[in-house]
């Protein structure tokens, strides 16, 4: 076989190769950043320009998360925080838009004493999308009921389901992922 017609065979394969290998490459990394971020992922898809852009923004995100000292809460401020949530929960029968307003404070607190900067909500939801994609919906939901409510246009029934909303993160950023039982009372 000549020189010629084994180079005319290998370059072809080679580059399917390296197809293929960059192919399966961009599906893993793009299976993990779906996995990491959950519902996050298709949100910020939805939100750039293409798929390449909103990964990039992932990748960023994750970047930034691991530069920030997370770190769990020793099991006594936890027990403050969960008596902190009672007493919000409490005040919620009287006042129900104070109460809202002092669970997002809660929320913002908590997120602190774990680590994540408080710098303005848009990179709250960045930072908090790393770990906590699932639930992020829910805080989405539970300020936007607030603004609302500090503007006088939210019903007694919208910020009932803020506090759910609140309750979702806030027992999450708690718990370091579920290891403190969950309060039903809303």
């Amino acid at each position: 076989m000549s020189a010629s017609t084994l180079v005319a065979i290998i370059v072809p394969v080679a580059v399917v190769l390296i197809i293929i290998a960059v192919t399966l490459w961009t599906l893993s990394r793009r299976r993990h950043l779906r996995e990491r971020f959950g519902p996050e992922y298709d949100r910020t898809v939805e939100e750039q320009d293409s798929r390449p852009a909103a990964e990039r923004e992932l990748r960023a995100r994750e970047q930034r998360h691991d530069k920030l000292e997370i770190k769990e809460l020793p099991a006594e401020v936890q027990r403050q925080y969960a008596a902190d949530w009672s007493s919000v929960q409490e005040r919620f029968v009287d006042r129900p838009s104070e109460a809202v307003a002092e669970a997002d404070r809660l929320v913002a607190r908590l997120m602190t004493e774990r680590g994540y900067p408080t710098d303005g909500y848009q990179q709250q939801l960045a930072d908090l999308s790393v770990e906590h994609g699932r639930t992020l919906e829910h805080y989405r939901t539970a300020h936007e009921i607030n603004v609302r409510s500090g503007d006088g246009q939210a019903t007694t029934e919208e910020l009932r389901g803020a506090m759910v909303h609140y309750r979702a993160l806030f027992e999450e950023l708690l718990s370091d992922r579920g290891s403190t039982p969950r309060n039903d009372r809303f």
